[in-house]
């Protein structure tokens, strides 16, 4: 179960998206299927199938998207959180051989694309959460649990 939450930043993404999808992508392919049905036999047409098969593919996106932003909550950054790992936060963490991953954490729906975001429910994110500077999380894995001390913490970002 995914939770239903995302940053301002990942909605107004979302949103962007859902707009272009809607008000420019699809009427382009729309007028490639009319033109395409236009020529006459279908069955071998490969315009009309493959547009018709994008615009298939825009309407599922579209479905999907309205849905989410529908459900989905906005969660904005508050200076409470300031020091801790929360929804929101960037982290720096490093392990006992001095690797060093950096991230931020955010909803499900943002993370596809970006390869320094991960997802509120991952387990590296759940076993982070509420963590303060020099802290030390464990976090449970399918190769068993590794242990992780948090360097920094921002919701600005890190330079």
């Amino acid at each position: 179960m995914r939770t239903a939450i995302v940053t301002r930043e990942g909605f107004e993404k979302l949103q962007k998206e859902l707009n272009y999808l809607w008000r420019e992508h699809r009427p382009e392919i729309t007028k490639i299927v009319s033109w395409a049905a236009s020529l006459g036999d279908r069955s071998e047409n490969a315009d009309y199938t493959f547009n018709k098969r994008k615009l298939r593919e825009i309407d599922r996106r579209v479905r999907y998207l309205r849905k989410t932003l529908e459900n989905v909550q906005v969660v904005d950054y508050s200076p409470a959180q300031e020091g801790k790992v929360f929804f929101g936060a960037w982290v720096e963490i490093e392990n006992d051989d001095g690797n060093k991953l950096q991230f931020k954490i955010v909803g499900y729906d943002e993370i596809f694309g970006r390869k320094d975001y991960i997802s509120i429910d991952s387990p590296m994110a759940r076993g982070l959460l509420k963590k303060e500077v020099d802290d030390e999380a464990v976090i449970k894995t399918p190769n068993g649990e590794q242990v992780w001390y948090i360097n920094r913490i921002s919701y600005q970002g890190f330079e």
